[in-house]
């Protein structure tokens, strides 16, 4: 499957849209997914290339946040590795079965994860006295399940670690956010490995997309530092509630 040289060129500036969408909310695949089904790709072998080319919003993001993710590794490794295992099994999953199984799930995952992102301070301080313990068991679980959603659809996969993440560590958004992108691009990382060996990747449509979304998510990261953690915490909640009712609407539909 190709792309023309217009589609590539638009492919690059949705990347650029996705990548600073994603690293500030979470949300990059509301911008790369539609860009892709309306390049002509099929609905499974656009979400297999949207997985691929997102590396390069984590790649950017993790260059953009370093002064965020300094002093975060201990905790952050062991969380990652968590991830990683889930994004394997959901990369797995998405190629054994339909897509389809998993539709009318997703929204309601999406809806609950932004309702718990804009209410996580009030969150966080229930749960204060997990807030500085690393990664408990149902912080592991809540994450391994996150990856395997990432792995598999991986829409707003961000703003469910997000909202985790909110809920049990206390600390900036901005340094929260950081440990997000890459907590989720682990999941994305093995999951697009799965995909580039045994699924249906349209290249040229991966690579333009990864092109724009490593320069956004740079410049997303930096964003992020300036912004006002309480408006954009509402926003992204909101953006993820948009997302849900969208995709609800759309399993309604079908």
């Amino acid at each position: 499957m190709t792309v023309d040289v217009g589609e590539f060129a638009l492919l690059v500036l949705a990347g650029l849209g996705a990548g600073l969408v994603g690293a500030t909310a979470g949300l990059a695949s509301l911008v790369s997914y539609p860009a892709l089904l309306a390049a002509g790709l099929p609905p499974v072998v656009a979400n297999m290339t949207n997985t691929v080319a997102m590396l390069g919003t984590t790649a950017g993001a993790a260059t953009g946040a370093r002064p965020e993710l300094s002093g975060q590794w201990r905790r952050l490794l062991p969380l990652c590795v968590i991830t990683t295992a889930g994004g394997a099994c959901g990369g797995v999953l998405l190629l054994a079965g339909p897509a389809d199984s998993f539709t009318a799930v997703v929204p309601w995952l999406i809806g609950g994860a932004s309702l718990v992102l804009m209410a996580g301070p009030r969150l966080r301080r229930l749960a204060e006295h997990r807030a500085h313990r690393g990664i408990g068991p149902g912080t592991g679980i809540a994450a391994f399940l996150a990856g395997v959603y990432g792995g598999y659809f991986g829409a707003a996969a961000g703003v469910l670690m997000l909202a985790l993440l909110m809920t049990v560590w206390d600390q900036s958004l901005a340094r929260t956010n950081a440990a997000k992108n890459i907590a989720t691009g682990c999941a994305n990382l093995v999951a697009a490995a799965v995909f580039a060996v045994t699924g249906d990747v349209c290249w040229p449509a991966a690579i333009a997309l990864c092109l724009g979304s490593a320069g956004g998510s740079w410049l997303g990261s930096v964003v992020v530092r300036y912004l006002p953690a309480t408006p954009l915490r509402i926003a992204i909640g909101l953006g993820g509630l948009t997302l849900a009712i969208v995709l609800g609407w759309q399993a309604y539909r079908t």
